[in-house]
Order: C-alpha cells, then sequence, then structure tokens
C-alpha cells in the first residue's frame, strides 16, 4: 500500500467523527383522533356492543386519515374489580390513559372527537375538561411521568401557577376539541349505595364536565323513561355568549340503556336504540368525519319498537327511583321521534309544574 493512502487512512482513523444520520420523519396531513369510552360492563364482544361499541366498529371502516381509540367499560370480574365499580376508582385511570393516547398522537392541525355512553360519556367530558384546564401535553413530552404530572395539575391544582408553568413547558400553545358527544350522561362515579357514595363521591369533586371553551360542538343524547336516581343525567348549561359551533341535548323515548345501546340481551329494542346512535352518526359526519357509504342502513329504526326498560338484570336493585326533569331551551329539545302521547304528557306536566311554580323545569 502506497505511503499516502496509509496516512490517508491513519488520518481518518485519528480524526474519525461518527456520521449522525437520522431517519426521515413521515410526513403526514392532519388526522381526526376519536375517543370512544364505553360505559360500565360494555365491550366490544358480540351481544355487548353499546351505541359506543357499534360506533367504534362503523370508524374502524372509515377510509379517511382516522385515529380510534376504544375503552371498554370497567368489568367486575373479580373482588378487585368490584370494588373500583363501587367506588368509581377507575374512571381516573380511564381518563388519564384516554388523555395520554391524544398526548402521544396529537399534532398541530388535528382534530379531537371524545365521545362515550354512560360513565364513559363522564369520562369523555372530563377529558375534554383536563385539556381546558391544564392544556394538551406535546408528544415529545407524552411520557407516563408526564401525564401522571398533567392529572395531578387537574386534580389537585388546576389554575395555580404551577399548573400555568407545566402547560408552557409541556403543551401544545392551543388543541381544541371539535366534538364531545355523548349518549346519557351519568356521574354516577360510585354506586349509590347507602354510606358508600357519600363516601366516595368528594374524591371526585375536581373533575371538570362542564362544556368549556375548547370545545366547538356537543351532543348529548338523553333517555326520557329513565326513573333511577343513580342514573340521574348530567346536562350541560348552555354558554349565552357560545361563540361558534353548535350545542344540542336531545331527549329520546326509552331508559339509559335504550339511549346508550345496552340492552341487557333484549335485542328487540335495538331498532329503538338505532334511532340515538344514527342522530349522534349524523352530528359526527356534519362535523366532517368520513363514514362508510350507505352506513345508514346498517342501522334500522323503530320509534315503536319496545324498549328494554329499567328492572332488567341489576336494574330491579336501585329502588329509588324519580322522573326524570326536562328545561325547554335553546339547547334541549324532544326529538322528532318521540310519540305524540308522551310529547303530549311532557307538555302537560311542563304546564302543570309552571302553574304552581313559574320558570319550573318541565318534567318528563
Amino acid at each position: 500500500m502506497r505511503l499516502p493512502a496509509l496516512l490517508n487512512r491513519f488520518r481518518n482513523w485519528l480524526f474519525w467523527r461518527p456520521v449522525r444520520s437520522e431517519p426521515a420523519r413521515p410526513t403526514r396531513g392532519a388526522i381526526d383522533h376519536v375517543v370512544i369510552l364505553d360505559g360500565t360492563m360494555s365491550s366490544l364482544d358480540p351481544g355487548d356492543e353499546t351505541n359506543a361499541g357499534l360506533t367504534y366498529k362503523l370508524l374502524t371502516e372509515a377510509g379517511h386519515p382516522v385515529s380510534v381509540y376504544y375503552e371498554p367499560g370497567l368489568h367486575a370480574e373479580h373482588w378487585r374489580n368490584m370494588t373500583d365499580v363501587m367506588t368509581g376508582k377507575g374512571i381516573n385511570l380511564q381518563i388519564r390513559r384516554a388523555y395520554g393516547y391524544l398526548a402521544s398522537r396529537y399534532r398541530a392541525g388535528d382534530r379531537i372527537f371524545l365521545m362515550g355512553y354512560s360513565r364513559g360519556a363522564y369520562a369523555a367530558r372530563s377529558v375534554a375538561g383536563m385539556i381546558d384546564s391544564v392544556g394538551l401535553v406535546r408528544r415529545r413530552h407524552a411520557t407516563e411521568r408526564t401525564i401522571r404530572a398533567a392529572y395531578r395539575h387537574y386534580q389537585f391544582a388546576a389554575g395555580s401557577a404551577a399548573a400555568a408553568a407545566f402547560r408552557e413547558a409541556h403543551c401544545h400553545p392551543e388543541a381544541t376539541v371539535e366534538m364531545v358527544g355523548v349518549w346519557d350522561t351519568v356521574k354516577a362515579l360510585g354506586v349509590r349505595l347507602p354510606l358508600v357514595w357519600r363516601l366516595t363521591e368528594k374524591h371526585h369533586a375536581f373533575h371538570n364536565h362542564a362544556l368549556s371553551p375548547v370545545v366547538r360542538n356537543g351532543f348529548q343524547a338523553l333517555a326520557i323513561n329513565e326513573t333511577r336516581e343513580a342514573y340521574d343525567p348530567v346536562l350541560w348549561d348552555c354558554p349565552e355568549d357560545w361563540a361558534e359551533g353548535r350545542i344540542e341535548q336531545v331527549w329520546f323515548r326509552g331508559s339509559h340503556g335504550d339511549v346508550g345501546g345496552e340492552l341487557a340481551g333484549f335485542e328487540e329494542a335495538r331498532p329503538l336504540s338505532n334511532i340515538p346512535l344514527v342522530w349522534m352518526l349524523e352530528r359526527l359526519e356534519s362535523c366532517g368525519v368520513a363514514l362508510p357509504e350507505g352506513w345508514a342502513a346498517r342501522y334500522p329504526t323503530d320509534a315503536a319498537a319496545p324498549s328494554s326498560g329499567t328492572w332488567r338484570r341489576w336494574g330491579k336493585f336501585f329502588l329509588l327511583r324519580r322522573r326524570r326533569v326536562i328545561t325547554p331551551g335553546a339547547c334541549q329539545s324532544l326529538h322528532a321521534s318521540v310519540p305524540d302521547a308522551l310529547r303530549a304528557k311532557i307538555v302537560a306536566r311542563g304546564a302543570k309544574r309552571a302553574g304552581q311554580k313559574p320558570g319550573a323545569a318541565v318534567e318528563t
């Protein structure tokens, strides 16, 4: 080997530096992130799907860029899970996981959709509240440790200087929620057994389930015929200064399970349950999420179909009962499918209440 070649090799060895080569990051356009949180005891197993689960299955066929996250409701399969169901502990983990999913995937320009049923609806609304309270952690910071820190700020210090500093250091400057779509939100975060709910309720008081400024569109389907006190619905107050988007809270004939699609094996009620399902999917589509062509034909509707009722399975153990109250206004209405006889009864009860106490709510 010639001397110059040897000198070159020696020089390259002496002054060697590693070549920093990073794979090119794949570029992508804006996508939609749809988070779906189901109700207690629900899953994607055939026969156990709620309207939330059916929405997830439909979205997995979507042809446009979309990422879909589904989490089943808490199941009481053993004593530890039973305790979580009774105390509502599981909802905190559910919120944190959903928030972490968004934080690890969201990029500026993406859109966020939050959907849920029953307790899952409350969790979905709380995810929006967490984004409003502390911001959405940037993808590069989305470690388990940082997500836990974000949740602690949400739980204990929302609005504090520490939370503001965390937001500035770790979160997107802006992250909006295009739509919150929920079926019959309930705040039964712990089972309302004597004493048990009094001990657990205070531990969940920090949750922000209001329709916050970061949400552009809010849609909620509500059950007219639900009577169990433990399933009292959590409605949105309609801000008078709502700048854009829509707020719709629509009442449908049926029980909590009918509106959410949790039919306890009574499939005869499926055509009734499909009415709020189709209504919600139409709202999702109106917000720009592309659904498979001809999707509505999969969900035949029948306003005269029987209801699954409120006494099936565990329902018979809920003895405290009362009629729900409807307050007609700019963002509450009865769905067109509500039978005339039921509609007239609601109006009559409302007139009676108004006569007894001016400005009173309309009771179903």
